[in-house]
């Protein structure tokens, strides 16, 4: 992102940007992980664009809801691992948009925080439901009925950032973390994903079962005899299904 001047505020036709990428980037087999980042020093990304929603009507409003709706959804449907890499201020909707992501790494000037009860609004892009899922249900109902802003390392205490590197340093700790990922076996990427992201909101039995049927399209594979077979042989696997996508 890079909207220097309004901190990559989410204006409508970022947001509407951000969604025609993540929709591309979705259906691209040689895709193992996706960064989000920010050109900006100060800020990864400070939320709405309030300065272009002042004085619209309720229904101009619904109607960039629809595209904001479209721009996130396509963001979480992103099949393989994400990564967000915060540098500044990660508010609002910017907070949110590193909440789609299956991992934070903030640097030391990171600072979250979901203020839209202070402007007579709710977080609306995930807010109050992912955070929660990532945090618990109490931690999370402090941050969204306060507004409270908190830096990196208590980001890091409570579980909404995974990753606490210097400040600058977001951004290079992410494609680091990014290209060990990306060694792994792509379909193994995806499948874990989405065993992860399915298993998280059922219970135990049924989750269980969610991974049984996941190892098994796994392990059918024939990444899966690479796999072991470049383990035996001490060398590094030559994945069939990033081969296969190749084609």
């Amino acid at each position: 992102m890079n909207r220097p001047d309004a901190l990559n505020a989410l204006s409508t036709s970022q947001v509407r940007r951000l969604g025609d990428a993540a929709t591309t980037l979705a259906a691209d087999d040689q895709v193992s992980v996706v960064i989000i980042s920010s050109a900006v020093a100060r800020a990864f990304c400070v939320g709405a664009d309030l300065k272009e929603r002042r004085g619209v009507s309720n229904a101009e409003l619904l109607r960039q809801r629809q595209v904001f709706e479209e721009g996130f959804r396509a963001l979480r449907a992103i099949p393989v691992p994400m990564i967000a890499a915060v540098e500044g201020f990660a508010l609002g909707g910017g907070c949110e948009l590193a909440l789609c992501c299956d991992l934070i790494v903030a640097s030391a000037s990171a600072t979250f925080g979901l203020p839209e009860v202070g402007l007579g609004l709710i977080p609306g892009e995930g807010g109050t439901q992912l955070l929660p899922r990532r945090i618990g249900l109490n931690k999370a109902a402090d941050l969204v009925l306060t507004g409270r802003r908190v830096g990196a390392e208590e980001a890091l205490q409570l579980g909404l950032a995974d990753r606490l590197v210097p400040e600058g340093a977001a951004r290079t700790s992410a494609l680091e973390l990014a290209q060990q990922i990306a060694t792994k076996s792509p379909i193994s990427l995806r499948v874990a994903k989405r065993a992860l992201k399915q298993g998280i909101d059922v219970d135990l039995i049924t989750g269980l079962e969610i991974e049984n049927q996941a190892w098994q399209e796994v392990a059918s594979s024939a990444d899966r005899l690479e796999g072991i077979e470049a383990f035996n042989l001490r060398r590094t696997p030559n994945w069939p299904s990033w081969q296969e996508s190749s084609r």
